[in-house]
């Protein structure tokens, strides 16, 4: 059977977060009447969110988690955290929003498997869950894959008393977990696993809750980055004024400095130890109820669960063993950023047709960022000419967890520094999911003109920090090179890839 053929002017694979950006973005240049088609492999939009566990929260003030600058409907305080349903919604409304501005066509339960530019167009094969074949030919792609976070499965574990369960499999709130009186383990100490663990204590406090917390996380006080009411005005640190301290003491080779420079000035934890940082963002009344509902924090890195001589003990990456309650819990809660291994791919072809916003070729700090201000170079023609780094965070975080969040913002700012040349500033101005419109309008301006007026005598610095990541731990980490001499191949398959999301 031949496969079906559409056509559209901007082609769009992902309908998460940056998806939606690029698809907001895609907005401000196309006419009514010019249509996009927007793919994903699941059946509606929302990206990871439609997978995620349905407690999660947002760790960020929700109006900053948009498309463009549209706004929520949601009737709440704009430090609320919003809820998994509560996101879902907003991404629905955004949609709505865009539908209004351009034809959106949407195609949900399809697969990319490959793309080729022949002749000014670029020719999207795909695939559906029922094994239907579909190309889209399109002037424009946008490959949103981003993350391509996937749902956690429990840990296997040779225990047979044991119940191993995973956060996307198990509502902590409902079921038998919540049913039971048993001990909890939670495994990980990130996002999720502070999440699980406060919705544990929630349901039921006095319940026994364990975290064998790794080697710790430390995230950013959400108190200081986000101080509420008048005190926007004068009080807290605005995350520009962050990345600037960060950024100039960070040289590529000072890790534990900057690490001590987080910790003392902007950082929060509740683990003894603390070794990793994925920007994520804690308060202090998180921090305390969460500590306080916990019955023990073990620094050590879970291996099995086992059943031995009549009793069940866990055994840790040390050699160490904790006996456990024979009925407990364990939950997999551990990363789920950037574990997956994709291809290569440039963030751009040399046409600049198919921009590729992924974890392997990342520009800015966040997806979102990068599905809002890369399709503006794309569609001014600008993709291929400004010299972006591109950074393969994926193997840097598997080489130097500790360098990660440091290289990260580094990055970011060095290439924002290049977009803000490139771009009119109405576009910075026009960006709501910066975070640093939190604060009043005159201390934004203040940031915005301080990055202005140093951000070129800065650049060197940058350059040489990222450079020496590049050779330090041997990871890619380097401008494109120039157009014609681009190692992204004329065909990308991507079947033996992840899927997108």
């Amino acid at each position: 059977m031949s496969a079906t053929v559409e056509r559209c002017e901007v082609c769009i694979v992902g309908a998460g977060i940056a998806g939606l950006n690029a698809l907001f973005t895609t907005s401000q240049y196309l006419s009514p009447g010019q249509r996009v088609i927007l793919l994903d492999r699941r059946h509606r939009v929302g990206g990871m969110w439609v997978d995620t566990y349905d407690y999660v929260r947002l760790h960020q003030p929700h109006p900053f988690f948009t498309a463009g600058n549209i706004g929520w409907t949601l009737d709440a305080e704009p430090s609320h955290l919003a809820t998994k349903h509560e996101v879902l919604a907003h991404f629905d409304h955004c949609l709505d929003v865009l539908r209004q501005r351009i034809t959106v066509d949407e195609f949900y339960g399809w697969t990319l498997q490959s793309d080729t530019e022949v002749d000014g167009v670029v020719r999207v094969q795909c695939v559906s869950d029922d094994g239907r074949s579909l190309v889209i030919e399109a002037k424009r792609l946008i490959k949103a894959i981003a993350s391509d976070v996937e749902p956690n499965d429990p840990l296997p574990v040779s225990s047979t008393t044991v119940r191993s369960v995973s956060p996307n499999y198990c509502d902590m709130r409902s079921g038998s977990i919540d049913d039971s009186d048993a001990p909890v383990w939670v495994i990980g100490s990130g996002k999720t696993a502070m999440d699980t663990v406060y919705a544990l204590i929630s349901r039921h406090p006095g319940r026994e809750v364990n975290l064998l917390a790794g080697s710790g996380t430390y995230f950013a006080h959400r108190d200081r980055l986000f101080p509420t009411g008048a005190q926007r005005w004068w009080s807290g640190t605005t995350f520009n004024a962050v990345a600037n301290d960060v950024t100039q003491l960070f040289d590529g080779t000072n890790e534990d400095e900057v690490s001590r420079r987080w910790l003392e000035r902007y950082a929060i934890w509740l683990t003894p130890g603390t070794d990793n940082f994925l920007l994520g963002l804690l308060s202090t009344a998180e921090r305390d109820a969460i500590a306080a509902g916990l019955n023990d924090v073990v620094m050590d890195h879970f291996v099995d669960a086992v059943d031995r001589d009549g009793h069940t003990e866990i055994q840790l990456r040390s050699g160490g063993v904790r006996e456990i309650d024979p009925e407990s819990w364990i939950v997999n809660c551990t990363g789920y950023l950037l574990k997956h291994p994709q291809p290569y791919e440039p963030y751009t072809s040399p046409s600049g047709r198919v921009l590729s916003l992924n974890g392997r070729a990342a520009t800015l700090h966040l997806t979102t960022f990068m599905g809002y201000f890369l399709p503006h170079l794309m569609f001014t023609d600008q993709l291929t000419e400004v010299p972006l780094y591109e950074l393969d965070m994926i193997e840097l975080r598997r080489k130097c967890n500790k360098v990660f969040p440091h290289a990260v913002m580094t990055l970011a700012v060095h290439n924002l520094g290049l977009i803000s040349d490139t771009l009119p500033l109405s576009i910075f101005r026009d960006c709501g999911v910066d975070i640093a419109r939190w604060y009043p309008l005159p201390r934004q301006a203040v940031g915005m003109a301080q990055f202005l007026a140093t951000h070129r005598r800065r650049r060197p610095h940058l350059q040489r920090t990222l450079d020496t990541i590049a050779q330090r731990f041997d990871v890619h980490c380097a401008p494109l090179r120039q157009p014609g001499t681009s190692t992204r191949p004329v065909t990308t398959p991507v079947a033996e890839r992840a899927d997108h999301g």
